[in-house]
């Protein structure tokens, strides 16, 4: 097996030339390699394929559909099920033998340089930065970052906001079976219309993209995770520009872009709406593999998800689909349902909160009810007896008064 895993890691197996098998036999091969090196060590694909693994993800956009969270912290340190979204990703990464991620950043640089200090010890992974000084597309900041990606062969791109079960080990093995330039995760949708549609052959091999489809062609988009072999840096220059308009229309011409379906679930969380429901989807992808990361008790509904630190009062009602953060305080007789409290939120005794997020440090007094994706920026201050309908609050502000119709509360 050493032998043969040697041969694989310069395009042979066991004295044949991989790119001589179908196909579909070459996935196989590699597919079964993966799984007996995974399981005999946490290593295994560094050992497999001995060089190094790096990943760049994008992480340069203003956040403005998450505001008002982002007008406190980038996107990608907003914590997602009590963790910095990005990390989710890097943890991922890191399974996998990345040893090297880079960060394309434009906003905010020094606040997440700062997170991620703490996170680069822990994980023992190198992250480094590459800053725009303006802002690139989707593509630009490959070529930008091209000095820390050009000798990761392959390596991974992933967009900060989506939020999945990273499937990493699959997608190499069938990137290194098919033999092309760069291969793209799929998700299936119910209303295709919507996006731009991805049409590949059973083989996976992408035959072109077609942008909201009047007419049926498929149910898969593209999902926002890629690999590619670094050749395809010589295709980008530091510019803006769009990877999924100007790049991959050019690679499937040349038959050098692959897809492969996402299996479980798939969220872009860069909407306060889509990060409720994406938070739902994780915890119950965590219920679905009986994580010990969720809380059982009386008092849990669900799948629900409590800082160790977080004080929950008597008689409460917690889930489903709710996260409490680090040093939260949960008064008694509240009821919880499909929210999320970021770090040291208080909610007063009995009341509500459906549907929505409450930002750090904010404090909701006694007989509140909020709800309808009502977003709560940090420092916010909910009086008693008061109804939060829909309302997008900025940070350190005061309410005094009911919000019964969805508005900004600046």
């Amino acid at each position: 097996m050493s032998a043969c895993m040697k041969e694989l890691s310069s395009g042979a197996f066991c004295g044949f030339q991989l790119l001589d098998f179908p196909v579909l036999i070459r996935i196989r091969i590699i597919w079964l390699l993966h799984r007996f090196v995974l399981s005999s060590s946490g290593s295994g694909l560094k050992l497999l394929f001995a060089t190094r693994m790096k990943a760049l993800i994008l992480v340069g956009g203003f956040g403005t559909r998450l505001r008002p969270l982002t007008l406190s912290k980038p996107k990608p340190i907003v914590e997602f099920a009590n963790k910095p979204s990005v990390i989710h990703q890097i943890e991922a990464l890191v399974k996998v033998g990345v040893d090297e991620v880079v960060l394309a950043v434009n906003y905010q640089p020094e606040l997440m340089s700062a997170c991620m200090k703490e996170w680069e010890v822990k994980l023992n992974v190198k992250i480094t930065y590459s800053k725009e000084s303006e802002p690139l597309g989707t593509a630009g900041p490959l070529a930008l970052a091209r000095a820390h990606l050009s000798d990761g062969d392959p390596f991974f791109v992933l967009n900060s906001d989506v939020i999945c079960e990273f499937p990493f080990a699959d997608l190499l093995s069938f990137h290194r079976a098919h033999g092309g330039e760069g291969t793209i995760m799929v998700t299936k949708v119910e209303e295709p219309s919507k996006y731009g549609v991805v049409v590949a052959n059973e083989q996976g091999k992408i035959m072109q993209f077609v942008e909201k489809p009047k007419v049926f062609v498929g149910n898969k988009i593209n999902a926002g995770i890629y690999i590619f072999n670094s050749s395809v840096l010589d295709r980008i220059q530091p510019r803006p520009t769009s990877i999924e308009k100007e790049i991959f229309p050019a690679m499937a011409s040349e038959g050098q872009l692959y897809s492969m379906v996402l299996p479980g679930f798939w969220m872009d969380v860069g909407q306060p709406r889509d990060f409720l429901a994406g938070t739902g989807l994780y915890l119950k992808s965590l219920e679905h593999r009986k994580s010990t990361e969720l809380s059982s008790g009386d008092a849990f509904h669900g799948a629900v998800l409590v800082d160790k630190t977080a004080k929950i009062g008597k008689g409460c009602s917690i889930g489903p689909d709710v996260v409490i953060g680090p040093g939260c305080v949960v008064g008694d007789g509240v009821r919880l349902r499909q929210c999320v409290l970021l770090e040291g939120s208080t909610v007063g005794a009995n009341s509500w909160v459906h549907n929505s997020i409450i930002g750090w440090q904010s404090v909701i007094g006694k007989w509140v009810r909020i709800q309808n994706v009502s977003v709560l920026g940090q420092d916010v201050t909910v009086n008693d007896e008061l109804f939060v309908n829909g309302g997008a609050i900025l940070p350190h502000k005061s309410l005094s008064e009911s919000v019964p119709e969805p508005a900004i509360i600046m």
